[in-house]
């Protein structure tokens, strides 16, 4: 399932992923994945039964297996359901929320923490075609772990619970770099993504345990890149596509 041995350089298999994801929910919402990622939103909302969750963060345990595009289409799919969802890059390192939705970058998370006059409805930015807003990660500062882990950030987070019903955090993997690991103890739940034949075994189990250490609240993983055979064996949430899709 993943890869066990010495680790290789990451094929590009991936195109869209450099180039900002694929929005599949919003350009062909009929589409066999789309209703998938209608599932896990199902799933996402069983974990809400008993505990209203507003904030969310989407991570990996590496790169390229598929959050941004896990976390747009999952945002996409709430708004469908009238709600009111923000989608925010917080991956201030290798951003692709702009890309994804082609909006401006100028402004954007990292201008919301470190300016105190700056307001959330200043750097949020409408959608029509998927009818959420979306906070891009803004410049790139030189210390995103420590914006993210500052009291400010607290205070950007209760602004946007205030204004949002739910607000979704498109985060860097969280072995790489400490980002998912503070996010996910000011937030009230985390998913998990994992893509066949990227994640490395050993990587995902060490990024369990850099979650359960901070005592993050899992709500589940996203199994990516699963051939359709092997559905029936799909365990938590989870999706597949490819290119052709």
């Amino acid at each position: 399932m993943f890869k066990k041995s010495k680790k290789k350089k990451i094929k590009q298999m991936d195109k869209l992923q450099k180039q900002g994801t694929t929005l599949i929910t919003v350009t062909k919402p009929n589409s066999v994945v789309a209703e998938q990622f209608r599932t896990i939103r199902t799933n996402i909302q069983f974990s809400m039964i008993d505990k209203d969750l507003k904030t969310i963060i989407f991570t990996s345990s590496g790169p390229y297996e598929g959050k941004s595009t896990t976390a747009a289409n999952i945002a996409a799919v709430f708004a469908d359901q009238g709600k009111k969802v923000v989608l925010i890059d917080a991956d201030m390192r290798k951003p692709t929320v702009s890309k994804t939705f082609n909006t401006q970058n100028s402004v954007g998370l990292s201008t919301l923490i470190t300016s105190r006059d700056i307001r959330v409805e200043d750097v949020a930015q409408y959608v029509e075609d998927a009818d959420l807003d979306i906070i891009s990660s803004g410049p790139v500062p030189p210390n995103p772990s420590e914006l993210l882990n500052s009291n400010r950030m607290n205070e950007v987070i209760k602004e946007l619970e205030e204004k949002y019903d739910l607000v979704l955090f498109d985060m860097p993997p969280v072995v790489s770099v400490t980002d998912a690991q503070i996010m996910a103890t000011k937030t009230d739940g985390v998913v998990f993504v994992v893509r066949r034949n990227i994640a490395h075994t050993e990587d995902v189990r060490h990024a369990k345990e850099l979650l359960d250490m901070v005592q993050a609240n899992v709500l589940g993983v996203v199994f990516n890149g699963a051939e359709k055979k092997s559905d029936r064996s799909y365990s938590y949430y989870g999706y597949g596509y490819t290119d052709e899709e």
